[in-house]
């Protein structure tokens, strides 16, 4: 029963995912870009930029490297969270971007510092992938 429960549960954590990025694409679209993209054109676009790299690299590995793809999916993610760390302390800590509502100093420097150390720790990864 756990792997099915499992499985349910990474495709609804999908599912958050592909719907969360759907709308910061919108919210980035129309008011950074400024660019207006039909709701449906939008939706088949971020959808499928998630769903066909899954797709693939599941049909890659098959059904009986699944530890791997796991461990494969978990990677990638790691290495994503940098190009969202680090934009979002620098527009928490902009006053332009946040008005009263930006971060105080102390918080931003323990943002970055995270920040920091998460892309380290991906650094770190990086070579030991590459050097073996």
């Amino acid at each position: 029963m756990a792997p099915t429960l499992f499985g349910i549960a990474l495709l609804a954590c999908g599912l958050n995912s592909t719907v969360t990025a759907t709308l910061a694409g919108q919210v980035v679209m129309e008011g950074f870009i400024k660019m207006q993209v039909a709701p449906w054109v939008r939706r088949l676009i971020t959808r499928a930029i998630a769903i066909i790299p899954a797709a693939g690299v599941t049909i890659f590995y098959g059904e009986a490297e699944t530890g791997k793809l796991l461990i494969l999916t978990q990677v990638i993610l790691s290495l994503q969270l940098p190009f969202a760390i680090i934009p979002l302390v620098q527009f928490t800590a902009s006053r332009a971007k946040m008005g009263e509502l930006v971060a105080p100093r102390w918080l931003t420097a323990i943002a970055a510092v995270i920040a920091v150390i998460i892309v380290g720790l991906n650094l770190k990864l990086i070579t030991d992938f590459v050097l073996g």
